[in-house]
């Protein structure tokens, strides 16, 4: 599998990702990503807070409902 890279702009490492070694660069974190995927999926039925609280427990990394709400929009 092939890593998608993507460049760093700013200084928070948005949820789905990690620093690379050469500190520029975001590496993809497939769990999280797949994580987001099905969140999107859970939000028709369930609140912010929520889903939150589910992607927290399922991938181990704290997100909150207003970090979920951006973390939805930027992947849409």
């Amino acid at each position: 599998m092939s890593l998608m890279l993507k460049t760093r702009k700013g200084n928070t490492v948005p949820f789905g990702y990690k620093l690379a070694e050469d500190n520029h660069s975001l590496e993809p974190i497939e769990k999280e990503l797949t994580a987001l995927e099905k969140a999107k999926e859970y939000l028709e039925n369930s609140s912010y807070r929520e889903v939150a609280q589910w992607v927290t427990a399922t991938t181990g990394r704290y997100i909150s409902h207003v970090g979920l709400i951006k973390a939805i929009n930027r992947r849409t």
